[in-house]
């Protein structure tokens, strides 16, 4: 089973994608933010972090950079409704899906099975 760490400081967004993705069958850890994933990052093993860009204390980009560095396997998406001001600044993030709020909790699982079928025919899960 596929393990996703999901890093969103909004608390209700939080459950609901929890729940939803564990509907379908991930296994999914859910932090309220970037300080909090990154105990989990050094200590257990994910297949994807999912994670806003907007966070206090580090956003997602800052959490994606050091857990690529970490683990240069795990696979990378960000979700934010600010993608267009969050991505500028010349800062760089590991190759990553981005999906812009508001999204159907569709379209994430959809996302997400694609990253999985991805790494399947590659070998890599």
């Amino acid at each position: 089973m596929a393990r996703i760490l999901l890093a969103e400081d909004d608390q209700s967004m939080r459950e609901y994608l929890q729940r939803a993705l564990q509907r379908v069958g991930y296994e999914v850890a859910a932090v309220g933010c970037g300080t909090e994933a990154m105990p989990l990052l050094e200590t257990e093993q994910f297949d994807l972090l999912l994670t806003d860009i907007v966070m206090p204390e580090m956003d997602g980009i800052e959490l994606a950079q050091k857990a690529s560095a970490l683990d240069p396997a795990i696979r990378v998406m960000f979700i934010t409704g600010f993608a267009a001001v969050a991505l500028q600044g010349g800062r760089t993030a590991p190759e990553a899906k981005l999906l812009s709020k508001p999204f159907h909790l569709k379209d994430l699982v959809m996302e997400v099975d694609r990253i999985f079928q991805t790494e399947d025919q590659h070998g890599r899960l």
